[in-house]
């Protein structure tokens, strides 16, 4: 397994999220390709993939870093492992990827939500080192 960033959108990538969407929410439908086309080209935000040896996506995370007034800002946003590749590692591998992305940019902390009942989700964010904060919110300091 890799952790790569996506660049381009093919059909593979929209057949991917195509099925990884509806793990994550049912209440929001999987992006277009139009859609995935304008997270890959923003500034701010870098796609994350999981992609096993033979090209399959097995796991995403957005990474929105961005400058605000009171420095720079680091956002993990709808990270999604398949039902299939859970437990190989993968949400840990992305969201220590998009960690070290967030350093390099200069970030401070990185934050990112979570519903309590992700429970596995939520041992994984604690254990990789993130703080639950009273807002629910979790923080990683870089420093």
């Amino acid at each position: 397994m890799q952790i790569v960033e996506a660049t381009t959108v093919t059909d593979e990538l929209v057949r991917a999220f195509a099925t990884l969407i509806p793990q994550l929410s049912s209440s929001n439908p999987p992006p277009t390709a139009a859609e995935l086309a304008e997270i890959i080209a923003a500034p701010a935000t870098q796609l994350l993939l999981a992609v096993d040896d033979d090209g399959t996506v097995l796991g995403a995370l957005t990474l929105a870093v961005f400058r605000i007034p009171t420095g720079l800002r680091a956002w993990i946003e709808d990270v999604v492992v398949d039902d299939a590749a859970r437990g190989r590692g993968v949400g840990e591998a992305l969201n220590q990827e998009a960690l070290d992305r967030a350093r390099v940019a200069g970030a401070t902390t990185v934050d990112l939500t979570s519903r309590p009942s992700r429970e596995a989700a939520n041992r994984l964010y604690q254990r990789i080192g993130f703080q639950q904060r009273t807002t629910n919110v979790y923080r990683y300091d870089l420093d």
